[in-house]
C-alpha cells in the first residue's frame, strides 16, 4: 500500500486557509501533525496553524504556534503579522509588558503586512489606557489624530477612545471643560464613522451626564438604528426613561436589554429596581436574582444583601396584591410579550434571516468574484438546510422560552428544528473522521468571531507561502492531490477534505512572481559534529546561506526540538504522598558544617532544610538586622512591593473578586530607614491591637484601595484596609548588599559558609559570569511583615538558591519539584496568569487535586534553606523578619543541563534571561577543567553553535557591505542584550551610527528594520582567532582526580580578603 507524503496534508490546509475554510484547515493541518514527525520545523506550517487557531479565538493555542514559529525562524518573512497578532492576543489575556514588546517589534519590521505602523500605535495606545494609565494614553491618541494618512475607520477609533478618556477622567480637568471635550471627539467619530452605532452610543451617554435629556435620546435611537442588537444601548435608553419619571417606557427598554442578552447584569438590576420602586417586590426579586447570573467576578455586596432581604421579606409576610387594585408596571412574565419587544423580536428574526440569506449569496458568489478567474465554475454552497451559528442561538433560544412563544415563534421554532434533524443526518458519515483527524496536539475549537482588525486571512498573507515551498499548490493543487490520494482506495481520509473536480474547481495562480528560495538555490552544508577542530568548524560555515543559518540562534543539539515544558512523572502519588516530609538536617559543629556528605544530602532533594548552621558556624546574623541595616546606611534604596495581608492557606484575587491565584503586588521603591520605620510602627500597632482585643476595645479600620506607599511614623501601618476587607501591607524587598564598600562586614560573614553555598566560589558557575547579576551573584536582603509574600517563581535560569532567616520571626514555605513544573504552568494558564511575567500564589487543593506534591515547612531563625535547581516555589512571612538569598551554580550534569534549557525555553517566550549563558560557558570553558562527559559535551555543544553562528554573521555583515570594528570588552563588562528582542547578544554586535544613545540590536532584529543592514555599524567583541583557541584548548581532562577549576586559572583569594568575581580570569 502506498503511503501518501505527509506534506500533502499540509498543502491542503494551505489551500483550505486561502479559501477562509478554517475547519477543513484546522483539519489538514492536525493530520500533517499527527503524520509528520519533523512538522515543528516548517515555518510555513506553523504560520497556517497560528493563523487558524487565531480565527478560533483559541488565543493559547496560537500564542504557542506562533511562539514556536519565531524562535524557529526569527527573520520569517511574516513575522510582523505574527509578531502584531501575539500582541492582540497578549494584551487581551492582560499580558500587558508581553503584549507592548511584541508590537514594538512589529513597528520595527519593515516587511508589508497587512496592518500599517499606525494601527499598532493604536493599539500601544489603547495598551496604555487598559492598564489606566489615562494621561499617557492621552498622549498618544492625540499624537495619532495629527497623522495624515489616517483612515477614516482609525480615526474614528481614536476620537471615540479619546471622548470616552475625557468622559471618565476626572484629573483632566473640570467637568464642564471635560464634557465638552468628550462631546467634540465622540461626535468627530460619529463624523468619520456615521455606520457606527458605538459612537453614538457613548455621544448619548454623556449628553445623559450633561443633563441634556432630548439630545441624549436621539443619539440612543439612531445608536439603535445603527446597531438594534446592542443590550447597552437599550438598557441607557432604560436609565434615562426612569430618570425622567417614566417607569413604562424604561420598562420596555430593559426588556429589550436582557432580551438581547439574559445575561445582561445592569439591566437586570435597573429592572430590579424600578420594580421595587412600585412596590412589586416578588418581580424585583427575579431580576435581582438574575442579575447575578451574569456576575463572573464577586458579588457586589449590596446587591447580595438586598436578594437576601427581598427573599426574607417574602418569605415571612407575602403581601399578595387585592383583586381590585391594579399594578403599576406589568409582571415580568408579561412584559415579554410588551408591543416593543414582540416588534423587536421581529424585527431581529428578519434581520437574522436576511443575514443568511447574504451569506448564502456571499458563498455562491463572493469566491467567484474574490477569487477565481471569468469563466470558472464556482464553489457550490453548503446544503440550504445547514443553520448557522446565529440560527442555532436562535433555536435554543426559543426552545428554553417554549411556553411562551407566539404562533409566528412556534412556526419558526419548527421550522428550525426540521432543519437542525436534516443537518444532523448530513454529518453522521464524517464525524467518527473528523474525530480522528482531531485527535493530535491541539484540541479542535469551535469555530468563533474574528479578532483580526484586518477581518481575516487575506490572499496577500499566504502568497509568500504560495511562492516558495508549496509552488505545486499555486498551479495544480487539486489535480496532484487527486492523483496521490486515488492511488489506494484502502486509505481512509476524510471526504470532506478531498476536492474532486465537481466540488473545488482549480485555484487561481497567484499574482506574484516565483522566488525560488536560497535554501533551495545553495548546496546545504553538513551540520559540525563535537569531533571537529575550530579551523575545520570556520571552514565549514563558508558554504551554509548565511540568512536561513542566522535563524538559528539555539544551544542546544542541532536535533534537539524546541524546548517545551516537561510532562509530570506518569505514575499517580498516594494521597499520604502529596504531603511528604520536608529533608532536613541538623549540624553542631563546624565539621560537620564543611562535611562533603551535607552537599550531597542538599543535592539530592528538591528543597532541603539545615537547622544549626547558624550556630555552629557562629555567624553574627545581627549584622543583617533592621537595626543594623539603618545604622550603617539609612538612605539606602529599598524597592517596595504593597501585598493583601492573608492567611498562608488562602488567596484572595482583587480582579475576580473571589478566591484565586492572582497575587496582588505593586511594586514601589523607599529607603531603607523609612522602611524600618514602617516595620516598626507595625510592629507597635500590633501589640496595641492585641492589647485592645483583651480589653474588648474594637477599632473601626480605614478603608483605603490606594496602592500609594505611605512610610514614616505617622503612617498607619496596621490599619489601613483594601475594599476586599484585606488589611494593606507593604513587603521590603531587593535591598542590595552587593557594594563591598558599604557591606564589607556583611559579606566577610559569610565567608564562613561552607564553599558550596558561598557567593562566590571556584566551583560556582555564577562566580565565572565575569559581572555582578543582582540577587544572582549578589547578596539581597528581605524586610518583612506579618503576611508579606514572595508568590511562586522557579529561579532565574532554573539555578539553585540559598536563603537564611534572620529573624526575629519565622516563615513558611512551600516547594513542588521541577518535574511538576509543567502542570503548574498550565494551572497558570487556566487562571489566566502567565506563568512567567505574573504574580501568583497557588492553592493548596488545586495542586493536590491533579496529583501534584507540595512540601511545606517552617523556616525558623538561623534556618539555611537549600532551594535546588528548577524547584518551584513560594514563601509566606508568618513574623516581623529579615531575609537574605543569593543563588548558586553548582557544577553538575544537571545544574547546566536545566540553565540551557530554561534559557533556550525563556528565549521561545520571548522571557529575557538576565544571566547570559553564552557568555558565561565560554567563561566555563575557559576557567574550568572538566572531567564529567555530558557536562562537557553540553559546554562543547554551545561553544560549537556560538562560535559557528558567531562566523556566519560576520560574514553575512561583510558581504551587506558592513563595515566591521573591534570593540573589545572592558574589565567587569555587563553582557550586551539586543534592545528590541532582549535576547543575548554574543560577539557580533549591531548598532545604530547615527544614533546618540547607542542600543545593541541582534542580527535579526537589523534584519527586519533593514534586510541590507543600511545604517549599522558591526562591533566585534573578540577576535574569532580568540574564540577558536579557547575552543581548541578546551578538552576533557581524563583524570578523574583532577580538580575542576583550572590549577593555571585558580585565583588568588587571601583569607583576609572576600573574593569576588573580579578574582577570577574572565573574557
Amino acid at each position: 500500500m502506498d503511503i501518501i507524503d505527509p506534506r500533502t496534508y499540509c498543502k491542503l490546509g494551505h489551500f483550505h486557509l486561502l479559501l477562509e475554510d478554517f475547519k477543513k484547515a484546522l483539519s489538514a493541518y492536525q493530520k500533517y501533525k499527527k503524520h509528520e514527525k519533523t512538522a515543528w520545523k516548517d515555518s510555513h506550517f506553523l504560520y497556517g496553524l497560528g493563523l487558524v487557531y487565531y480565527h478560533f479565538r483559541a488565543f493559547q493555542y496560537a500564542i504557542d504556534v506562533f511562539q514556536h514559529l519565531l524562535y524557529q525562524e526569527p527573520a520569517y518573512d511574516r513575522a510582523a503579522e505574527v509578531n502584531f497578532r501575539l500582541g492582540l492576543m497578549f494584551k487581551i489575556a492582560g499580558s500587558f509588558q508581553a503584549a507592548n514588546k511584541q508590537f514594538q517589534l512589529a513597528l520595527i519590521d519593515c516587511e508589508s503586512s497587512t496592518f500599517c505602523a499606525l494601527d499598532v500605535k493604536f493599539h500601544v495606545a489603547h495598551l496604555f489606557e487598559t492598564q489606566e494609565k489615562f494621561k499617557v494614553a492621552r498622549e498618544q491618541y492625540e499624537k495619532l489624530l495629527l497623522e495624515q494618512d489616517l483612515k477614516p475607520v482609525l480615526r474614528a477609533d481614536i476620537c471615540r477612545r479619546l471622548g470616552w478618556l475625557y468622559h471618565i477622567c476626572e484629573t483632566f480637568g473640570e467637568r464642564t471643560e471635560r464634557e465638552a471635550a468628550a462631546t467634540k471627539y465622540l461626535q468627530a467619530a460619529v463624523d468619520a464613522e456615521p455606520k457606527s452605532g458605538q459612537s453614538l452610543y457613548l455621544l448619548g451617554r454623556c449628553f445623559a451626564s450633561s443633563g441634556k435629556v432630548h439630545e441624549a435620546f436621539l443619539a440612543y435611537r439612531n445608536s439603535v438604528d445603527k446597531s438594534e442588537s446592542n443590550a447597552d444601548t437599550w438598557c441607557s435608553i432604560g436609565v434615562l426613561y426612569q430618570q425622567q419619571n417614566q417607569p413604562m417606557d424604561a420598562l420596555q427598554a430593559y426588556i429589550c436589554a436582557v432580551q438581547i442578552d439574559k445575561k445582561h447584569t445592569p439591566a437586570w438590576t435597573n429592572l430590579g429596581l424600578l420594580y421595587e420602586s412600585v412596590h412589586q417586590f416578588r418581580d424585583a426579586l427575579y431580576c435581582y436574582t438574575n442579575s447575578v447570573r451574569g456576575i463572573e467576578t464577586q458579588v457586589p455586596q449590596s446587591l447580595s444583601q438586598r436578594i437576601r432581604l427581598l427573599q426574607t421579606q417574602l418569605d415571612n409576610a407575602p403581601t399578595p396584591l387585592p383583586a381590585n387594585k391594579t399594578r403599576s408596571l406589568p409582571c415580568i412574565e408579561d412584559a415579554w410579550n410588551l408591543p416593543v419587544t414582540s416588534e423587536l423580536n421581529a424585527r431581529q428574526q428578519q434581520i437574522m434571516l436576511r443575514q443568511n440569506r447574504q451569506t448564502m449569496v456571499t458563498k455562491q458568489e463572493g469566491p467567484n468574484i474574490k477569487r477565481f478567474k471569468p469563466g470558472e465554475e464556482p464553489q457550490p454552497a453548503k446544503p440550504s438546510f445547514y443553520l448557522t451559528q446565529q440560527q442555532i442561538q436562535m433555536m435554543n433560544y426559543l426552545q428554553q422560552n417554549q411556553n411562551s412563544l407566539t404562533q409566528q415563534q412556534q412556526q419558526l421554532l419548527t421550522q428550525l428544528q426540521h432543519q437542525y434533524r436534516q443537518m444532523q443526518q448530513s454529518q453522521v458519515r464524517v464525524k467518527s473522521e473528523l474525530s480522528q483527524s482531531r485527535a493530535s496536539f491541539y484540541p479542535t475549537l469551535p469555530c468563533s468571531p474574528n479578532l483580526s482588525p484586518s477581518g481575516g486571512v487575506s490572499d496577500q498573507e499566504l502568497q509568500a507561502i504560495l511562492s516558495q515551498d508549496i509552488t505545486s499548490v499555486a498551479t495544480s493543487l487539486a489535480e496532484d492531490l487527486l492523483s496521490q490520494l486515488a492511488q489506494d482506495g484502502d486509505i481512509e481520509l476524510d471526504s470532506s477534505l478531498i476536492p474532486t473536480p465537481t466540488q473545488t474547481p482549480d485555484p487561481p495562480k497567484p499574482e506574484v512572481t516565483r522566488v525560488k528560495s536560497e535554501s533551495q538555490s545553495s548546496v546545504k552544508a553538513p551540520l559540525p559534529h563535537l569531533d571537529m577542530n575550530a579551523r575545520d568548524l570556520i571552514n565549514l560555515c563558508k558554504n551554509v546561506c548565511e540568512s536561513e543559518s542566522l535563524n538559528d540562534t539555539s544551544i542546544l543539539d542541532f536535533n534537539a526540538p524546541p524546548p517545551r515544558p516537561c510532562s509530570p512523572p506518569k505514575f499517580k502519588l498516594m494521597k499520604e504522598q502529596l504531603s511528604p516530609p520536608t529533608p532536613s538536617v541538623f549540624v553542631e559543629t563546624k565539621k560537620d558544617c564543611y562535611n562533603p556528605c551535607l552537599q550531597d544530602f542538599v543535592m539530592q532533594y528538591p528543597i532541603s532544610v539545615i537547622r544549626g548552621m547558624a550556630t555552629a558556624l557562629k555567624l553574627d546574623l545581627g549584622l543583617f538586622s533592621t537595626k543594623s541595616l539603618v545604622e550603617a546606611h539609612p538612605d539606602h534604596a529599598c524597592e517596595v512591593r504593597t501585598q493583601l495581608q492573608q492567611c498562608v492557606d488562602e488567596n484572595f484575587d482583587p480582579q475576580l473578586g473571589r478566591k484565586g491565584w492572582g497575587c496582588v503586588s505593586h511594586r514601589s521603591s523607599t529607603t531603607v530607614a523609612k522602611y524600618a520605620s514602617y516595620q516598626a510602627s507595625s510592629f507597635q500597632e500590633s501589640l496595641k491591637e492585641e492589647q485592645e482585643k483583651m480589653c474588648g476595645i474594637i477599632r473601626p479600620m480605614d478603608s483605603d484601595s490606594d496602592s500609594r506607599d505611605s512610610f514614616g511614623p505617622g503612617a498607619k501601618a496596621g490599619r489601613r484596609k483594601a475594599k476586599s476587607g484585606h488589611r494593606i501591607i507593604k513587603f521590603g524587598t531587593n535591598v542590595d548588599l552587593s557594594d563591598e564598600r558599604k557591606w564589607r562586614a556583611q559579606l566577610q560573614e559569610l565567608q564562613k559558609l561552607p564553599a558550596f553555598a558561598r557567593v562566590v566560589s571556584a566551583g560556582n558557575m555564577l562566580s565565572h559570569v565575569g559581572h555582578p547579576i543582582l540577587g544572582m551573584n549578589t547578596v539581597q536582603l528581605y524586610m518583612k511583615v506579618p503576611g508579606s509574600r514572595t508568590p511562586g517563581h522557579q529561579e532565574n535560569n532554573n539555578f539553585c538558591s540559598v536563603n537564611i532567616n534572620i529573624g526575629p520571626g519565622d516563615c513558611e514555605w512551600f516547594g513542588v519539584p521541577d518535574a511538576y513544573w509543567g502542570s503548574l504552568r498550565s494551572l497558570c494558564e487556566k487562571n489566566s496568569i502567565n506563568y512567567l511575567h505574573g504574580s501568583w500564589w497557588p492553592l493548596i487543593e488545586d495542586l493536590h487535586e491533579i496529583g501534584i506534591p507540595v512540601y511545606r515547612f517552617t523556616q525558623k531563625p538561623g534556618d539555611f534553606i537549600w532551594v535546588n535547581a528548577g524547584c518551584v516555589h513560594w514563601v509566606q512571612a508568618n513574623g516581623w523578619c529579615n531575609n537574605i538569598a543569593w543563588n548558586v551554580g553548582p557544577l553538575t550534569v544537571r545544574q547546566y543541563s536545566l540553565a540551557i534549557e530554561r534559557y533556550e525555553w525563556n528565549k521561545l517566550q520571548s522571557f529575557k534571561s538576565i544571566v547570559p549563558m553564552v557568555h558565561l560557558s565560554w567563561n566555563l570553558a575557559r576557567n574550568i577543567k572538566i572531567t564529567e562527559p555530558k557536562l562537557f559535551s553540553l559546554v562543547k555543544m554551545a561553544l560549537l553553535r556560538t562560535l559557528r553562528y558567531s562566523q556566519i554573521a560576520l560574514q553575512f555583515a561583510k558581504k551587506k557591505g558592513i563595515q566591521i570594528r573591534f570593540h573589545g570588552r572592558q574589565k567587569n563588562e555587563a553582557s550586551h542584550y539586543c534592545g528590541q528582542c532582549e535576547l543575548e547578544v554574543f560577539n557580533v554586535l549591531l548598532i545604530r551610527e547615527h544614533e546618540k544613545r547607542h542600543v545593541v540590536h541582534c542580527i535579526n532584529c537589523a534584519r527586519r528594520q533593514s534586510p541590507s543592514l543600511d545604517g549599522f555599524v558591526c562591533l566585534e567583541e573578540f577576535k574569532i582567532s580568540e574564540l577558536m583557541d579557547i575552543y581548541d584548548s578546551f578538552v576533557l581532562s581524563q583524570n578523574p582526580q583532577q580538580q575542576r577549576l583550572n590549577p593555571g586559572n585558580l585565583p588568588s583569594l587571601p583569607s583576609s580578603s572576600i573574593p569576588t568575581q573580579n578574582n577570577l580570569p574572565i573574557l
